[in-house]
């Protein structure tokens, strides 16, 4: 396994994820990460030519499944 990229994805001092990081810490492709950004499930910003995702964005992703799922 690539360990510079991996430790890249688990560093908590990063602010900004790319959609691999952002995937693999969710545990999920990078192809349903991307539909999640299209959806507005997951928030993005766009930097120049690139596609960030706050840290923090994926724990508020995940908070707002978990309430759908509780009050399902």
């Amino acid at each position: 396994m690539d360990t510079p990229r991996l430790a890249d994805a688990i560093d908590p001092t990063l602010v900004l994820l790319t959609v691999e990081e952002a995937a693999r810490r969710l545990r999920i492709g990078r192809t349903t990460c991307y539909q999640l950004i299209r959806s507005g499930e997951l928030e993005s910003i766009p930097i120049g030519s690139l596609r960030r995702i706050p840290v923090d964005a994926l724990s508020e992703y995940v908070a707002r499944r978990r309430a759908r799922l509780r009050a399902a």
